[in-house]
């Protein structure tokens, strides 16, 4: 009969509902990460010995956590994938390597002036290049999963600030998991990290920026002057020695939990915070949207 709209399935409202928890989706995005990567991660892990293929695999890998979130986006959430949209990708990341880079060697450079880093001789430029490949992993998946999925979905569920502290200290937490990593590491780490990456991804609502930030960061700390990155040693381009308190140096963790890379760290973020609310980028609570939108009685 003209005029009349077919009911929608009760299966189909439960699906609708299902996906519209926060949760749900949040979980349901990091197994669509974690499944793909997975699958290829552990053969390379159990089976290739050759340490050029391993670094390929970890290029390899990189790709199939861009496709996947792809993936995931396209497919549960339908909708165009606006974070990895390729407009302003090579600016962003570009601005994001510049940035990440004078961050981390503005920390060193604080701890040279001070005689805690001192360097001692060169590895060579291969050295470098080969922590290419780690490191870009590293960056593309901390990013996909801590800033497109936790403080993405987070942020349209609580709000902007609400998800920043949220997803700044699970980054935080998580960094408990590296080797000998104390709670005072973990908290550099959240303030740190978590508010600068937050704060980038707000400024463009792109992951291109962050990602550059992530990667130029562990790439110049490990790749280039040697120190630990997360606490893991590394060998970079420069031999050299971090000599001092561990509030300065950072201790075996590295340089980004001295206090030198918190305070330069944590400005940083707090200027792009202030960018992020100027461009108006900051999303109230999604109670706060409703209240708004709601008709006057």
């Amino acid at each position: 009969m003209p005029g009349l709209v077919a009911p929608t399935a009760p299966s189909a409202r439960w699906g609708v509902r299902l996906l519209s928890n926060p949760i749900i989706r949040m979980i349901l995005a990091l197994l669509a990460i974690a499944i793909p990567f997975a699958i290829v991660a552990i053969p390379f892990n159990l089976y290739v010995s050759d340490r050029i293929l391993k670094k390929a695999g970890a290029l390899l890998l990189t790709a199939v956590i861009l496709a996947a979130y792809r993936t995931y986006v396209k497919v549960v959430e339908g909708r165009p994938v606006t974070e990895l949209s390729r407009t302003h990708a090579s600016r962003e990341l570009g601005a994001g390597l510049l940035l990440g880079a004078l961050l981390l060697s503005l920390t060193i450079g604080v701890m040279a002036a001070l005689g805690a880093y001192r360097i001692t001789g060169t590895n060579g430029w291969m050295a470098m290049i080969a922590t290419l490949p780690a490191f870009i992993l590293a960056a593309v998946l901390e990013e996909v999963v801590m800033r497109a999925v936790v403080f993405r979905i987070l942020e349209q569920w609580l709000g902007s600030w609400t998800a920043l502290a949220i997803s700044a200290a699970v980054f935080g937490v998580l960094h408990l998991f590296n080797t000998g990593t104390t709670l005072l590491d973990a908290g550099a780490i959240m303030l740190e990290a978590g508010v600068l990456l937050a704060a980038a991804y707000m400024v463009t609502r792109r992951l291109w920026f962050c990602v550059g930030i992530h990667f130029a960061w562990n790439f110049t700390q490990g790749g280039i002057f040697s120190a630990a990155v997360s606490g893991e040693a590394t060998n970079g381009l420069l031999q050299a020695q971090l000599v001092g308190p561990a509030w300065l140096t950072g201790g075996a963790f590295g340089a980004e939990a001295s206090l030198t890379a918190m305070v330069v760290c944590l400005a940083a973020g707090l200027l792009l915070l202030l960018a992020a609310r100027h461009r108006r980028h900051m999303i109230p609570s999604s109670w706060s949207r409703r209240a708004t939108t709601a008709p006057a009685l």
